[in-house]
């Protein structure tokens, strides 16, 4: 049997990192047995449908690689792919009258205030109505009397209040429940539109899908859904319920934090390849401690079965680092595209933005990292004295200040401000003066920079800022130091 997954999702807006990892999921079970990958939306619910959704959906996956091969722009044979265009089919109630005649489903025609005075429980910390079967009793000529006079109604499930139903998940084993804790939930709405979970059913069967994965919180759902597969004497397709999305703090990953969505993340600057990756093993694992994945490597070492059943932490600080190898790895050419945005904004004077590219490519984790790591050469920052003194290079404002004050005659008489150039000019100085490289190279790059921390050394710093401005803030750095002297 051909492995035959899909991916559902609503148009309500940005892609949720859960969502991307159903996707993903479904689309790796697919690929490593060679089967198919489909694209359904599921768009019956108007109410939280959202302008523009779609084509989200559409360049999240082509972002993320995940290329579908059947879906509403790819027709396989099992269209319509849009679940409103099925609607029009009227597949669903054709369905749902089927239900009727075999007696496992019924015409509801209970108006508001019945139903607001049906008595209520909690189920998973919801409260939830539980319906009393009132309109089951409904005889045939009642309800076709009903219909005829155009009462509003829905269609209900209808499930049985004794026995257990029984389910089987890939991860989690058999799992079975009370049928006393199942309610006739609705599979048509009064405005003739299916619910989501019939809709699912009906398509999932219609179009042959073999294999199922979404989040762990359907699993109270899925009984329905076992008692709707057998009512129609259907074989229920493989379910994978994936282990919850939490943050730092363990609590669910909320949709509308800054890092929940793939845009949010892309505008954030990480690379794309890099969140698919990270995405992969948010409740994933490889058969050894390996990392780093290709999404074709992906697809050859994935087991669903390896999936774990525990909540996993969306760890920001790993994703970052997993990004910066992505990036440290990045064709030079590819990561000065992306790069060259970020460093026009923080540097507008007119230096070799490549050669401050290549200073970074190594150093920054997502691109945004740029700006405060090179815009010391828009303009010195002001600093402190103190960042001269340097325990292990052995340097205090005293000796700074005599280096400097000794190189700049040097670097003034010097034409050439390539990085080999200057380097051997100031190598020479240390030999000439007795001492360690960092003795020289730690005053010149403070002075040069005015930062701790720069993406490279003094000379290369030099070679990118110029003769001009390079004296120039050396010349500051000695002004500085010596007023720091005089006090």
């Amino acid at each position: 049997m051909k492995i035959r997954t899909r991916y559902a999702p609503s148009p309500t807006g940005k892609m949720h990192v859960g969502n991307l990892r159903s996707a993903l999921y479904e689309y790796l079970i697919a690929k490593h047995e060679d089967g198919t990958f489909m694209l359904r939306i599921e768009d019956t619910d108007q109410e939280r449908f959202v302008e523009g959704a779609t084509e989200i959906i559409y360049r999240t996956l082509e972002t993320a690689g995940l290329e579908h091969d059947e879906g509403p722009d790819k027709d396989g044979g099992y269209g319509p792919y849009v679940q409103s265009e099925r609607i029009k089919t009227g597949i669903y109630m054709k369905y749902a009258r089927e239900l009727i005649e075999k007696g496992e489903a019924y015409y509801c025609f209970c108006d508001k205030e019945r139903l607001a005075s049906l008595k209520t429980e909690v189920v998973e910390g919801k409260e939830i109505t539980i319906y009393d079967k009132h309109c089951l009793s409904l005889s045939r000529e009642e309800v076709e009397a009903n219909l005829a006079a155009g009462k509003p109604y829905v269609i209900r499930q209808n499930n049985p209040s004794e026995g257990t139903t029984t389910f089987h998940d890939e991860l989690y084993g058999d799992i079975t429940v009370e049928n006393a804790e199942l309610d006739d939930m609705i599979l048509i709405k009064s405005d003739g539109f299916p619910t989501y979970n019939f809709a699912n059913v009906v398509d999932d069967h219609t179009m042959d899908i073999t294999h199922v994965v979404r989040g762990n919180e359907y699993l109270s759902s899925s009984p329905k859904y076992t008692r709707l597969y057998e009512a129609f004497g259907w074989e229920p397709p493989k379910y994978v319920h994936l282990p919850l999305v939490t943050d730092e703090n363990h609590r669910k990953l909320a949709k509308r934090g800054g890092s929940a969505s793939f845009e949010d993340l892309l505008e954030q600057g990480f690379v794309a390849e890099a969140i698919v990756n990270f995405i992969a093993l948010l409740g994933w694992s490889p058969e050894d401690n390996r990392e780093i994945f290709t999404l074709e490597e992906l697809v050859k070492e994935f087991d669903y079965h390896r999936i774990s059943r525990s909540p996993t932490v969306f760890d920001l600080v790993k994703l970052r680092w997993m990004n910066g190898e992505y990036i440290k790895a990045m064709d030079f050419e590819e990561f000065y595209r992306k790069a060259e945005p970020y460093l026009k904004e923080a540097v507008t004077r007119d230096l070799d933005l490549r050669k401050i590219a290549a200073m970074v490519k190594t150093r920054i984790e997502v691109f945004p990292d740029i700006a405060e790591m090179v815009d010391f050469f828009q303009e010195l920052p002001e600093y402190d004295t103190a960042m001269y003194t340097h325990k292990k290079m052995k340097t205090t404002e005293e000796s700074s200040l005599e280096v400097l004050t000794e190189v700049l005659p040097l670097l003034e008489a010097q034409d050439d401000y390539s990085n080999e150039a200057l380097y051997d000019t100031l190598v020479k100085y240390v030999g000439e003066k007795g001492v360690k490289n960092g003795y020289v190279m730690w005053p010149v790059r403070t002075a040069v920079s005015g930062k701790q921390t720069t993406p490279a050394g003094a000379t290369e710093i030099m070679e990118v800022l110029g003769k001009e401005e390079s004296l120039d803030r050396i010349r500051r750095g000695i002004s500085l130091l010596q007023g720091r002297a005089g006090n």
